[in-house]
């Protein structure tokens, strides 16, 4: 792979595998990067100093062992899931470096928490303005911050929205918190985190409440591999599965038995389904 205007003082890239089978190891021209064992975790990691300068050609190797009666049931084996090569300036929001939760909901209201992680600051001042749009892309709440920032410590916005559209499997309603990252008045990153807001709670001798209301979970345990098709993330197949569940009054899934793959936690947040992940069992 060749990553143009490369520039290793001012740039950062990194590798995100959504899933190698299994004890990957992973070299980027010819030297080691990353060994990593479990073959469902998503893992990441920064490859800035192994790349050539200049925009030559870099060359990615990985190597899988997937290991006999390591399973009792049909794992895949290889890169079934996808690879990604991300490419930040030095300061930058790192992957999955924000989380978001809403405290606080009723019909009337929300309140939204979004903490944002910037690498690389050294005590400078980092603004953040996040901007939190619902699916037509309303601008519903904004925030606009500045804090001075060491190391990795979370930058903390709180926002209220009004008139929130509850996410529950009927409704499956979804909002986008768009944080553009400025450093020095300059900006250097922008990241959307998406998600629902809703409110969950179990109640001792009660049972599990979405939104204040009692619910049973209508639920199926749901292997990763696709039948026929194999391991092999594809997700147009995992949304024609999905339909089908949805079809016969399924809400809920869970996992076996290991991590999701990425597409499907997406497919579940927009087509309306709870999960329950299940990360290990023989892993």
């Amino acid at each position: 792979f060749k990553i143009n205007n490369f520039n290793r003082i001012d740039k950062r890239v990194s590798l995100l595998f959504d899933g190698a089978m299994s004890e990957a190891r992973v070299y980027v021209n010819g030297r080691e990067a990353i060994f990593w064992p479990n073959g469902y975790n998503s893992f990441h990691c920064d490859v800035t100093g192994l790349l050539n300068d200049g925009g030559k050609d870099n060359i990615l190797a990985i190597r899988l062992e997937n290991k006999p009666e390591s399973s009792r049931w049909y794992p895949g084996a290889g890169l079934y899931r996808n690879v990604h090569v991300v490419v930040t300036n030095k300061n930058h929001v790192p992957v999955w470096g924000t989380y978001i939760t809403t405290p606080f909901v009723s019909r009337e209201f929300a309140s939204v928490n979004l903490k944002t992680r910037v690498t690389d600051t050294n005590g400078e001042f980092v603004r953040i303005v996040t901007e939190i749009k619902d699916k037509k892309g309303n601008i519903v709440a904004a925030k606009d911050n500045t804090l001075k920032i060491n190391g990795e410590k979370a930058f903390e916005q709180n926002f209220i929205v009004d008139n929130p559209e509850l996410w529950s499997p009927e409704t499956p309603k979804l909002y986008y918190a768009i944080s553009k990252i400025y450093v020095e008045d300059k900006q250097v990153d922008e990241y959307i985190t998406r998600f629902g807001i809703r409110d969950i709670k179990f109640i001792a001798d009660k049972g599990f409440f979405l939104n204040g209301e009692k619910r049973k979970f209508q639920g199926v345990c749901n292997h990763h591999d696709l039948g026929p098709l194999g391991a092999a993330i594809n997700v147009a197949a995992l949304r024609r599965q999905l339909t089908m569940l949805k079809d016969m009054g399924c809400d809920a899934i869970r996992t076996a038995h290991n991590m999701p793959a990425p597409e499907l936690v997406r497919l579940c947040d927009e087509m309306g389904f709870m999960m329950m992940i299940e990360p290990f069992d023989e892993w």
